[in-house]
Order: C-alpha cells, then sequence, then structure tokens
C-alpha cells in the first residue's frame, strides 16, 4: 500500500498554466481583480501575495480573487493567506473551476466567498513531495506538514462551520462538492448568477 507521503517520480505533473498576456494583467490589475489558476507554489504565491499587495495600497475597495487551483504546496497557501490577512481591503473569492486541497486554504481565507455554477470543490488532502535528507529531516519534515494539514482543516471548520471530524473524514476521502453542495457545506455563500 502507497502512503500519501511517497510520489513516485515517474509521475507526471501537469505543465504550469501559461501566463496572461500583459495586456490582461492590466486590465484585471484595474480592475482590481487577481486570477489564480493551476497549483498555488511559491513563485506564482509570490506573485499574488506582491499583487494583493500593491492593490491594498492603492485603495481599501475589495479585491476579487477568481480561482481554478487544483493542489498545490501548503507553504505557498500560507504566503497568500498571510498577505490576505494583512489587507485592509476585503478579499471576495469566486471559484471559477476546480479548487481542490490546499488551494481551500487561500479560498477560505477570503472575507466572501462564492462560485460559479460548474464549479467543483474538492476536499482532500494535499500531496506531500517525499523529502530528502537525513531520517531526522524527514521526520521533521512530516511533523511541518501535520500541523499545515491541522491549520488547514481548522480553517475549513472555521468557514464552513462544519465540526472538524467531518471535514477531516472529508478530506481523508476526496469529497467532492458542486457548487450547490458547496453552499449547503458552507464553502461558498452563493453561486454567481447573471
Amino acid at each position: 500500500m502507497r502512503s500519501r507521503y511517497d510520489r513516485r517520480p515517474d509521475e507526471e505533473q501537469p505543465p504550469p498554466p501559461a501566463p496572461h498576456a500583459p495586456w490582461l494583467d492590466e486590465q484585471l490589475f484595474g480592475r482590481r481583480m487577481v486570477f489564480l489558476r493551476g497549483p498555488i507554489e511559491p513563485e506564482m504565491a509570490s506573485r499574488a501575495a506582491a499583487t494583493l499587495l500593491a492593490l491594498d495600497a492603492s485603495g481599501a475597495d475589495p479585491i476579487s480573487v477568481h480561482m481554478s487551483a487544483e493542489q498545490g504546496s501548503l507553504a505557498a497557501v500560507w504566503t497568500l493567506v498571510d498577505a490576505i490577512e494583512a489587507l485592509r481591503a476585503p478579499v471576495h473569492a469566486t471559484a471559477v473551476g476546480e479548487v481542490s486541497a490546499a488551494a481551500l486554504g487561500v479560498f477560505c481565507a477570503a472575507a466572501q466567498r462564492t462560485a460559479f455554477a460548474h464549479a467543483r470543490f474538492r476536499l482532500a488532502e494535499p500531496k506531500v513531495t517525499s523529502p530528502g535528507g537525513t531520517a531526522d529531516q524527514v521526520v521533521a519534515e512530516a511533523g511541518r506538514y501535520l500541523r499545515d494539514l491541522e491549520d488547514l482543516v481548522l480553517r475549513i471548520c472555521a468557514a464552513t462551520g462544519q465540526p472538524r471530524s467531518r471535514v477531516e473524514d472529508d478530506l481523508q476521502s476526496g469529497r467532492m462538492l458542486t457548487a450547490e453542495d458547496a453552499v449547503e457545506y458552507g464553502l461558498v455563500s452563493s453561486i454567481v448568477r447573471r
């Protein structure tokens, strides 16, 4: 049986999404919008956090974060969560595709959460890359992962009002939610409609 801490080197990772055209980034910035798509990894998280901080410095109007983010690194997610919590401006998150695993931490950090009608949410434990090094380093990394996972569970509980045991069970089973299911679960307040 494969441990959740194992990842075979032959498993292909999806290629990172192509960057937006510069004119589109300018348009999004002018409308106080940030688009997060693809796995939330350190480089993307740093760039998005810088954009959020720049938007916050330019005014206290709400910032919209549109997400289609699957997986990602918990460390990168906490970079974005910390940036969101440091802002004066409220953040409104909208799921436009699938939001899953670690990315749920960013989604739950928003003051207001909505979803497009065909958005999906996959409650799943974030993947772990097998750390290298000494046995002590591996144990220390596993401990950090478990602490970060606990923070994610508590954040989802606080955002949804669900009991911890249910959130933990749903993360372990990889439960998938439609937009309607997410409203019932407490993950989103409403579905975006015309």
